[in-house]
């Protein structure tokens, strides 16, 4: 009885979780269409105010060139690598770029204050995992990907987005924003990634981790996360969201 649960929780967040991996799903894949996106909820998309900068002029497109940088060369040496190699070229760059505390906190929405310091302290490991694995198990192939950075601009609550777009290499281009947040030693880290200006990963992973929490408890939350972890460090992920 409690396999078939775990199980059961386990598809669930695999099914709730491919929309909010729609983002790595089209960088990493030419087969999925940007039409695959749409109908998901817009939630997270940021009210911009006047001022915007050229490219490269500010430390917050610094830090999403230099997460692209990361990627295309892992993308490169993808076979070479290999998983463990991919996600251990990874996981440093990924924590230093991004807010993994601000992002854990915020994918679990008002469950954050509910759940006890040591429970915290597990979905703030298991969260950065699930990120890095995220990267490392879909960036299997390069076939000619680049990435363009071209502007950034001030929005609310004292973060910036900063304006981007990934050629597919098959004449598909697709645009990519990353808001990111002061990180309080003048330096700036990502919070959030839309999809074609719109579509935020965070608002859909805090609905999704809610939604669990609000049905089967945290521990639930816990157990499926490394359900997907598995699932991905073994290559047992689908081209296209279902």
């Amino acid at each position: 009885m409690n396999l078939q649960l775990t199980r059961s929780r386990s598809a669930r967040l695999r099914s709730n979780t491919a929309i909010g991996v729609t983002v790595l799903l089209l960088l990493a894949s030419p087969k999925l269409a940007l039409s695959d996106t749409q109908g998901t909820p817009e939630a997270g998309a940021p009210a911009t105010e006047s001022s915007s900068t050229a490219v490269g002029s500010g430390a917050p497109s610094k830090v999403v060139d230099t997460l692209h940088d990361n990627l295309i060369s892992v993308m490169k040496n993808s076979e070479t690598l290999g998983y463990d190699g991919r996600f251990e070229q990874l996981e440093p760059v990924i924590n230093e770029l991004f807010d993994i505390p601000f992002m854990a906190a915020k994918s679990v929405g008002r469950h954050w204050k509910s759940v006890d310091e040591e429970d915290q302290s597990r979905l703030l490991t298991k969260f950065g995992q699930f990120t890095v694995a995220n990267y490392a198990g879909r960036f299997t192939g390069y076939s000619g990907q680049s990435f363009e950075t071209f502007k950034e601009e001030a929005a609310k609550h004292g973060t910036v987005m900063v304006f981007s777009r990934l050629d597919k290499g098959d004449g598909e281009t697709i645009q990519l924003n990353y808001r990111l947040r002061p990180d309080g030693n003048d330096g700036w880290k990502i919070i959030d990634v839309l999809l074609n200006g719109t579509v935020s990963e965070l608002a859909l992973r805090r609905s999704e981790y809610s939604s669990l929490i609000q049905r089967e408890g945290f521990t639930a939350l816990m157990t499926a996360l490394n359900a997907r972890i598995d699932d991905l460090s073994g290559g047992k992920v689908s081209d296209q969201a279902s």
